[in-house]
């Protein structure tokens, strides 16, 4: 069959909005080897990595998450209004004023000077696990480290890290495909992060400081800028993003290079390639396992009718093993790849690419020289393998260094 000849609805249907499906699944695989696209209960998913390619960047396409509550049938709600508002649901010149106004605080430069402290935070951890030989890699290491690295950034306290993991990991379920039934949960961690955020909104008005948090509230001074609102939502983005994607990736990470461990003594011999570790682990096993658009008129592309309002989820978790692409897709850190979509692309590219990148490379370069032959050590839990991914807990044993 030829893709002209392909109905849309004689295309794959993948049910991604079932919480047993996988995207990593051999369905997925076969779907790609049939059509560049399938049918999903949310949409149309594009699944090969040039098509992928081109829909991020496409000019019929808008940003497309700002759909997720009411695709999840959640139509209303705390979540869903800060959801639908913040930042990364924004287009134009909205979306233009606040990334400006968010800039600041994730700069190259900015990453560089923090570096010292990921690698003290990331040693400090360690430490409290390292002569036991195990730990539970997500309660002991992701969760306190992507919770720390974000009160570096933005200046809170550390001692805040458990509530402020605990928050993130709640709110994270709205992410994954059990929104819905999630929806209590999340609903409450939202309402005590945007309580935490009026907080910190107000100690920095009594005392101000030239911290990422205070040069919002200064940027709230004038409305135009910054609405009261938007100030709050911007916290909220800063503290929940940061944690909730970095944690669930270097659980990912850990996990896949348990499953090879020649790679693991690898990058414990030559640290160096920890940066590249960094882009094969989300090339291969990314938390955010697509990335949505919405058409914002009618157009055709690829011979398919795509309708104004069409929302296309572009798998970057298949695209990035696609064949026609790469020709060993096999995890291997020494490779020299294609770009991964694991950040994005486009106008809504990652915000915080440098520091996740930042953060992630000084992790994996100490675990991988002071955990030697890491390996499960009991039940691994796991959100589902679809929308926004990671462990739950991971149990892990190992050789210390």
């Amino acid at each position: 069959m030829t893709q002209a000849d392909l109905h849309k609805d004689d295309a794959p249907y993948l049910d991604v909005a079932d919480p047993t499906f996988s995207i990593r699944s051999r369905a997925v695989m076969e779907a790609r080897d049939a059509s560049w696209y399938a049918r999903t209960p949310y949409g149309l998913a594009a699944l090969r990595y040039e098509d992928v390619q081109k829909l991020l960047r496409h000019p019929k396409l808008r940003q497309g998450s700002y759909r997720w509550p009411a695709h999840s049938g959640v139509t209303g709600g705390i979540f869903a209004r800060w959801w639908e508002s913040m930042l990364l649901s924004q287009e134009g010149d909205t979306h233009a004023r606040l990334r400006r106004m968010a800039n600041p605080a994730f700069s190259p430069k900015l990453i560089t000077d923090l570096r010292p402290k990921f690698q003290a935070l990331a040693n400090r951890l360690i430490d409290q696990f390292a002569a036991k030989g195990e730990c539970d890699f997500i309660a002991d290491f992701t969760e306190p480290y992507a919770t720390g690295v974000i009160c570096d950034l933005l200046g809170l306290p550390f001692e805040k890290w458990r509530e402020l993991a605990d928050i993130a990991g709640e709110m994270g379920l709205a992410l994954g495909v059990t929104f819905k039934q999630d929806l209590p949960v999340v609903e409450a961690a939202t309402a005590r992060l945007m309580a935490y955020a009026e907080d910190l909104v107000a100690a920095r008005r009594a005392a101000p400081s030239d911290d990422f948090i205070g040069m919002l509230v200064q940027a709230n001074a004038d409305k135009s800028q910054l609405s009261d609102q938007e100030l709050i939502d911007m916290i909220v983005l800063a503290i929940f993003g940061g944690i909730d994607t970095t944690r669930n990736q270097i659980g990912l990470a850990m996990a896949m290079f348990i499953e090879h461990p020649d790679q693991w003594a690898l990058l414990a011999e030559q640290p160096d390639l920890a940066k590249a570790a960094v882009e094969e682990v989300m090339r291969v096993r990314p938390t955010v396992t697509w990335v949505t658009r919405e058409a914002t008129e009618d157009f055709t592309y690829n011979d398919l009718p795509i309708a104004a309002g069409t929302t296309l989820h572009l798998f970057s978790q298949s695209a990035c093993s696609d064949p026609a692409v790469f020709a060993n897709p096999d995890f291997d850190i020494t490779a020299d790849r294609k770009p991964h979509f694991g950040f994005g692309g486009g106008a809504h590219h990652c915000l915080g690419h440098f520091i996740a990148r930042g953060d992630m490379t000084e992790a994996l370069k100490l675990l991988a020289q002071r955990l030697r032959n890491p390996r499960f050590n009991g039940t691994v839990s796991w959100l589902p393998d679809s929308g926004n991914t990671g462990a739950i807990s991971m149990p892990i044993a190992f050789d210390p260094s």
